[in-house]
């Protein structure tokens, strides 16, 4: 079982881990000034580029939306995974092995070697069976997607591929590329006879299945001719790889839009997943050969931040039994989300693929558009299996129907439909509601009348309306009443002083090795007037020149000193580009600016001694008068030299 990472591995991973080679493989980054870089932000939409990326501090920083962080936040947020994934998926990239706390273990190399073939040889065969696509032996396989409306461009898009109809096609592809029958066993892509390996899909159109993060983990397999002996769909079997219950086909192609919508769409197949995002449904994934569970959920609560805040799940089923009764069990993982679930289903039956091909793009979108609550789903569905026109069906009907309603987590709408129940069945409004309270009671009491555990996702929320007050996370201490956050405006960046002190923290943040000696005493004593960047200067006076020699876990430390409000602006300011396109050029600029804050201090002591010199009766104390103007001298001589240094 895997224990916590210890911290200075962490450290050693922000540190050896190259933020500019991370970001390349999302986003496209340009040069923008020396040891700057920009691009289009993945996390909004944009026209001209403002994600910024500094190597040198391991940091970036959106200028549009405020998105910053380390090449670890980054991973997380564009792969939807845990920050342990997060650093373990950087440390395999960079040959770093970890070490955790409390005897736990992750991944060793071995394994991690191992897991690497494991996605090479399915990179490899992935290539290999969109090239067959194209070659005259699978007009079979082209001539099935033209039948359903998917072009070429459609193919490429979703990496649809073909297998021949040899038994040895991919084995010897594979072979040739160095892969061993040992490995190629653990990859679900071959069977085993009596005389060897041989491959499992032969005369199929292929679907690659990718994880969320993008690499191609398994294949699901469309059967093509009447020959074929085997199932319709055949898909690759579980592996060290493949987990069908945590896999979702499209999941790498929805993942940014589900997350950007808050909206999940659900679909039963790879056609489907197809028409829909043809259509303009981007949100769409598919469960591959499985119900839509427990281990589905949490993929989806990350990608949707299930927090409470919006988002809706959209589950669509065929028509038919089948299709019902996969709706109704969707309705029983309902309670897991917190996001509103809903069902859209075609009164016809037909399936989004269907749907497209019979009516176009705007019908798929017209389905998605009129899905209706899976709990109206559910109770509808309930009273199909009961005879309403009589009293015996009526009652049986609002026995079954009055836990589903009362299942409903918003309270008021709950009511509402405990009312439209009451209409279904045509009995008094007071009767059902009676019922649906007592059902209530019953999921929440025990056996003995005491209180029942509590159904997964109906943990502790936030009082409303000045209720009980909000309990804290295990192992968080609650904030006491009183307990506010500071808080700090925004800096006027018209204020030519605020503007000063602005850049001149942009140099201590991304060029510290500028502070030391005599300058970092100089730079200590400063006085900041901008709240905001009082406290910053504060933060770095408070962490001394510990890491001056190493920006990036300068900046790191930093972050951590600084009040929580405060650290996307130290983001900001450790990366936005100094105006400078030479190493030269970027000590001069710094030399000046730290020039200019000085001589700005020097100011400001001169200003204060000069007022207690009109303060001072000279005749009275001569002492204190000669003192002052030596100091005053001694300031002046401190200002002329900082600006022939400058």
């Amino acid at each position: 079982m895997a224990g916590l990472i210890k911290r200075e591995d962490i450290d050693e991973v922000r540190q050896r881990t190259d933020i500019k080679e991370v970001v390349d493989g999302y986003v496209t980054l340009k040069g923008a000034g020396l040891g700057s870089f920009k691009g289009l932000c993945p996390f909004h939409d944009e026209r001209s580029p403002s994600f910024t990326v500094r190597p040198q501090v391991g940091r970036y920083h959106c200028f549009g939306c405020g998105e910053d962080g380390d090449a670890i936040s980054f991973v997380q947020k564009l792969d939807h995974t845990s920050f342990h994934e997060a650093v373990e998926k950087l440390a395999a990239r960079i040959g770093f092995e970890l070490r955790y706390e409390d005897g736990g273990s992750g991944p060793n190399r071995e394994d991690t070697g191992r897991r690497q073939r494991l996605l090479d040889a399915h990179k490899v065969a992935d290539e290999f069976f969109r090239a067959q696509l194209l070659t005259p032996g699978a007009t079979e396989g082209r001539n099935f997607l033209h039948g359903r409306g998917f072009d070429r461009g459609a193919a490429e898009q979703f990496g649809v591929g073909y297998a021949p109809q040899g038994w040895d096609s991919l084995l010897k592809h594979l072979r040739g590329r160095g892969y061993t029958d040992s490995e190629l066993k653990l990859t679900g892509m071959f069977s085993e006879g009596g005389r060897g390996i041989y491959d499992r899909f032969r005369g199929r159109l292929i679907w690659p299945i990718r994880d969320i993060a993008g690499d191609t983990i398994g294949f699901g397999a469309r059967k093509l001719y009447e020959d074929d002996q085997g199932p319709k769909y055949l898909n690759t079997p579980e592996t060290a790889l493949y987990k069908k219950s945590q896999v979702l086909y499209g999941i790498d192609l929805a993942k940014r839009n589900i997350a950007k919508e808050r909206q999940l769409v659900v679909v039963e197949g790879y056609t489907d997943v197809m028409a829909c995002h043809l259509a303009g449904i981007t949100t769409a994934v598919a469960t591959c050969g499985t119900a839509f569970g427990t281990e589905h959920i949490k993929i989806a609560r990350r990608l949707l931040s299930d927090d409470g805040s919006g988002g809706e799940v959209i589950f669509t089923f065929d028509g038919d039994a089948a299709g019902q009764k996969a709706a109704l069990r969707a309705f029983e993982e309902d309670q897991r989300f917190v996001a509103q679930t809903y069902v859209a289903v075609e009164p016809n039956g037909a399936d989004p693929c269907e749907l497209r091909q019979s009516k176009g793009d705007s019908a798929v979108r017209d389905l998605i558009g009129t899905r209706r609550p899976l709990f109206e789903f559910a109770i509808r569905a309930t009273l199909k299996r009961h005879n309403l026109d009589t009293v015996e069906g009526r009652i049986g009907a609002l026995r079954e129907s009055a836990p589903v309603v009362a299942q409903i987590r918003d309270a008021g709408i709950r009511p509402a439909y405990a009312r439209e129940l009451a209409g279904w069945l045509g009995m008094p409004v007071e009767e059902v509601s009676r019922a649906v309270g007592a059902a209530a009671k019953r999921a929440t009491q025990g056996p003995s009348g005491g209180s029942g555990h509590r159904g997964p996702g109906q943990g502790y929320a936030p009082a409303a309306g000045g209720g009980a007050p909000a309990r804290s996370a295990p192992g968080v201490a609650p904030l006491p009443p009183s307990a506010v956050l500071p808080s700090f405006n925004r800096p006027d960046p018209r204020d030519p002083v605020a503007a000063m002190e602005r850049q001149a923290l942009e140099v201590a943040l991304q060029e510290p090795a500028m502070l030391e000696g005599e300058t970092w005493q100089r730079f200590s004593e400063a006085r900041f007037s901008t709240p905001a960047y009082l406290a910053i200067h504060e933060a770095i006076r408070a962490t001394g020149l510990a890491f001056t020699g190493d920006p990036l876990r300068w900046v790191e430390g930093l972050l951590q000193e600084v009040p929580e409000p405060l650290r996307p602006l130290v983001s900001e300011l450790a990366v936005v580009p100094l105006p400078a396109s030479t190493a030269e050029g970027v000590q001069r600029y710094c030399k000046d600016i730290l020039a200019r804050l000085f001589e700005l201090q020097i100011t400001r002591v001169k200003a204060d001694k000069m007022g207690q010199l009109q303060r001072l009766d000279a005749s009275a104390d001569p002492e204190d008068f000669q003192r002052l103007n030596r100091e005053l001298m001694q300031l002046e001589v401190q200002r002329r030299s900082l600006r022939s240094d400058a």
